[in-house]
């Protein structure tokens, strides 16, 4: 076997056993993350690409902490705070999630839209829009769990369209490298709103709720009973760490492609995904805007499913009612029916005037108001032992999460200040 060969085969092997940690991670750079990270490059250079390597170890953290929850309570995180903490927390969060999430979802699919107008200029984008919107349900409501999940894994490969896009242009590494490890701080508003936008982006809420629910959905759909022991803990752990890493790379990339042709060129705003396919075309040529529009459609279809399923499975498991993706639509009418809603909520959006960049902004701010609060939550669940029996936290555990609380309240003070 020749060693191109062997080396892809391995590749293909390990991407088989991942699951929830790399939908999860890849899901965190949809559109409206793409949309933060090219403004980030854009305005300011290549001085935010330390950002990437900061956030992998804290979303890694609590990611595992909400996996480990899915895993040994078998539920997913919603139940857990409806199980065992005061009702006005649980709805504390519904309430702030429902409209993050719904605008979220509206500036995906607006993203989405106009990134296949680009590609096709005679189509509107809105036509697009409302092709995908359908297309999205049809699939989240056809297709059975499995099917569902094995899909939103191989569509992360439309990720990897990033990793390529600096090789196509002059790129100067030594300054990549030190930008990288040597943290850069400017001490204005415009530094700081740009930091607790990708904060927001990065570590949401709703990723923490898919995370546990999808530990848990795993679990169910075992036709055998399944004992969390430390074999199991480790392929979690390491499937969440590869997802995280994974996001936190594409990111680093978006970053550097727009700090390394936008930002040098003069060009320093970036409102839309579009505006960033576009102001790329003229400088890095036809084929790096190409395959920035065709990553922005693939990353719609990998985050819209999770957005909409984690807010779904929020609203199910409060109000008792049957769930899950492997279930029939007749057989979860209301669950299925939040999906629906929620997407055509979003799609419509776009058509009152709300813009996708508007979309963004409220919904990283309303994150960016309830992240500190559940990473409070979830830290406790994770050390009580009632909940968890011998699956607490490890030293190493808090000491990140504790970490990644304190930062997550400093970026929602500095949205008041």
């Amino acid at each position: 076997m020749s060693a191109p060969k062997g080396i892809f085969k391995k590749t293909i092997s390990v991407l088989k056993k991942l699951g929830p940690g790399l939908v999860t991670g890849s899901s965190d750079d949809d559109p409206s993350g793409i949309a933060t990270y090219s403004q980030a490059g854009a305005q300011f250079g290549l001085s935010m690409l330390w950002t990437a390597l900061v956030t992998f170890p804290l979303m890694a953290s609590i990611q595992e902490m909400c996996a480990r929850i899915g895993l040994v309570t078998s539920s997913g995180l919603t139940s857990t705070l409806k199980n065992h903490y005061p009702k006005w927390i649980l709805w504390v969060m519904i309430i702030f999630s429902f409209p993050a999430i719904v605008l979220n979802i509206g500036a995906d699919i607006a993203g989405m839209g106009a990134a296949a107008h680009l590609i096709c200029r005679p189509v509107p984008a809105f036509v697009f829009s409302i092709l995908f919107t359908g297309l999205i349900i049809v699939a989240i409501i056809y297709y059975p769990y499995q099917k569902l999940a094995a899909a939103l894994k191989w569509a992360c490969i439309t990720l990897l369209v990033y990793l390529a896009v600096p090789f196509f242009t002059d790129t100067k590494w030594l300054q990549v490298l030190r930008h990288t490890v040597v943290p850069h701080i400017e001490l204005n508003r415009d530094f700081f709103g740009m930091l607790v936008a990708i904060l927001g982006t990065t570590i949401s809420p709703y990723l923490f709720f898919w995370q546990a629910t999808m530990e848990a959905e795993g679990m169910k759909q075992s036709k055998i009973a399944i004992i969390v022991d430390k074999r199991i803990l480790k392929d979690m752990r390491k499937d969440v760490d590869i997802g995280m890493l994974f996001s936190n790379i594409v990111m680093f990339f978006i970053i550097l492609t727009c700090g390394n042709v936008l930002y040098p060129h003069g060009v320093h705003q970036i409102e839309t995904v579009e505006q960033a396919a576009v102001a790329l075309r003229p400088i890095a040529g036809d084929l790096t805007y190409t395959l920035f529009a065709i990553g922005i459609i693939g990353t719609g279809f990998l985050a819209i499913p999770v957005l909409s399923g984690s807010l779904s499975y929020m609203f199910a498991e409060t109000f008792d009612w049957d769930e899950g993706l492997d279930k029939k639509f007749f057989q979860a009418k209301p669950f299925y029916a939040v999906i629906v809603v929620a997407l055509i909520i979003g799609l419509f959006i776009n058509f009152i005037g709300i813009t996708p960049l508007q979309g963004l902004i409220y919904s990283a701010m309303l994150y960016g108001i309830t992240s500190p609060v559940i990473i409070l939550i979830v830290l406790h669940i994770s050390n009580n032992r009632k909940i968890m029996g011998d699956n607490v936290n490890n030293r190493w555990s808090n000491i990140t999460g504790a970490i990644t609380f304190l930062l997550m309240l400093g970026a929602a003070l500095s949205l008041f200040i």
